[in-house]
Formats: structure tokens, sequence, C-alpha cells
């Protein structure tokens, strides 16, 4: 099984919570964007690369939520190209669903973990 890790912050602590994420870091996690956090994907993507001493490797997703993106300008997301950098943009209820599985319906993940700074 794997671990959802959810991401929570602002550009000033982004570096801080990619750090905080490498030190449980199991091949095959995935990781949710919250809030204003997508915005900054690609100095997420940018951190990934950038952490020689913290290994980061075979993420398995990158979601976001659709009313988050939808709380950035068109200018905004056009500019990130979201489609081409997540896997998926998830509703609210996909984002409960997916946290909120269980192994009786074929749970993709054994644990959530929320990272906010």
């Amino acid at each position: 099984m794997a671990t959802l890790y959810q991401l929570h912050c602002s550009m000033d602590t982004l570096r801080r919570a990619t750090e905080q994420m490498a030190s449980t870091w199991r091949a095959g996690d995935s990781i949710i964007l919250l809030g204003s956090t997508v915005a900054f994907i690609d100095w997420f993507n940018a951190y990934l690369g950038d952490l020689e001493s913290i290994e980061i490797e075979d993420i398995a997703a990158i979601y976001a939520l659709a009313e988050d993106v939808a709380q950035l300008s068109v200018d905004t997301t056009t500019k990130l190209n979201l489609t081409t950098k997540l896997t998926a943009i998830l509703s609210d209820d996909e984002w409960v669903a997916l946290t909120q599985n269980t192994h009786a319906n074929d749970a993709k993940f054994d644990k959530v973990v929320t990272i906010a700074l």
C-alpha cells in the first residue's frame, strides 16, 4: 500500500514541506497539492529535482482540487499548464473517496499524511 501526502503550504514553506515529506517517502506514494500550493507546482517540481540528499522518486500521482484550481486566474492556469503536470484534477467528492477508501473497496492508500506549514 502507499501513502497519499496532502501538501498545504505557502511558497515560503514549500521547500520545508517537501523535505518533511521526503523523510517518510516510499516509491509509489502520491501527492495532492491543496489550496494555493497548486500555483507553486513548478517550484515544487524544481525542489524535487534539487534536493540531492533527499530522494523522492517514483511518484505514482500528483493531484489538485478543482476548487483550488478555479481560484487561480485564467492567465495563471494557462501558464501553469496543469493538465500536463497533474495526474488528475479532483472534485471534492473524488478527493473524499480517495482519502477514505478502505480495503473492502480496493483502497489505493493505507495512510493519508497532511503537511500544512
